[in-house]
């Protein structure tokens, strides 16, 4: 029997970030999951502030030199891999010099957050699924963690819905308490269209906010877990509203045996 395969596409991992409960969780949980005998690929963005020499990133010279086009310019997208050795996983970097290549994450030294930080998540997004692209690996789960992943489901679910790929994954969304009270700029609706999205698949993007991004990510994913034990109350309503399937707050020693079994819910439907 073929192993299933799932695919982790996070905002933050620990050591690479400091630790917090996203980062934790991203760090130990597709190790459990690997060790229960499931294949893995994970994903997070190279910010600029993740030393290269001390954590050992190399580029992936036949994963990169891919130019992606976002509001008309053209950016390369760069694949970067680090080992964590205790937890034998690998971890792909999405690296771009315009985007990733300054010392803070999402807000610069003053916490001013990033006025490009919209199309940061478009190529991050589109980075990590043309990079499976390349790779030919077909995930059964795909399992996305933080706002910065939020434009994925939306992109599995209709601009590459027919590729064979993808046709048959499942798109799990976790939402953490990462809230942000900054808006995108007017022209993030225009910026993240390919072909496959319609503006009717982005009506909840009226203002391009936190909770609007949260949202569409809920609405194009199958499955939602709760992955901070609180978090935005409209958010949570949404999320029951939605009638989706939801896993509760976890702790860390529940994490994988709980994560695990939602997966294969999913995969016995």
């Amino acid at each position: 029997m073929e192993k299933t395969k799932v695919l982790f596409v996070s905002q933050e991992i620990t050591p690479y970030l400091p630790e917090n409960e996203m980062s934790l969780i991203s760090r130990n949980l597709p190790q459990g999951i690997q060790e229960k005998g499931k294949e893995i690929r994970t994903f997070m963005p190279r910010y600029g502030c993740i030393n290269e020499r001390r954590n050992q990133l190399h580029e992936v010279i036949r994963l990169s030199g891919m130019n992606l086009i976002i509001d008309d310019t053209d950016h390369p997208l760069i694949i970067k891999v680090a080992s964590i050795q205790a937890a034998r996983m690998q971890v792909y970097f999405i690296d771009n010099e315009d985007y990733f290549h300054r010392k803070f994450v999402l807000s610069d030294e003053n916490g001013k957050f990033y006025d490009d930080n919209d199309e940061r998540a478009i190529f991050f997004a589109r980075g990590v699924i043309e990079t499976v692209k390349k790779l030919r690996w077909e995930p059964d789960i795909i399992h996305c963690h933080g706002w910065f992943t939020s434009l994925v489901p939306l992109y599995i679910k209709k601009a590459f819905k027919e590729d064979p790929l993808f046709a048959n994954s499942k798109v799990i969304y976790s939402v953490y308490n990462d809230d942000f009270d900054n808006k995108f700029n007017s022209s993030f609706k225009k910026k993240i269209k390919v072909e496959g999205i319609t503006d009717k698949d982005i009506l909840t993007l009226k203002t391009a906010n936190y909770e609007n991004i949260t949202k569409l990510a809920i609405q194009m994913s199958d499955g939602i877990i709760i992955g901070n034990e609180k978090i935005n109350p409209k958010i949570m309503k949404y999320i029951v509203d939605s009638k989706k399937p939801i896993l509760e707050h976890k702790s860390q020693e529940e994490l994988v045996d709980s994560y695990s079994d939602f997966y294969d819910s999913f995969l016995k439907k």
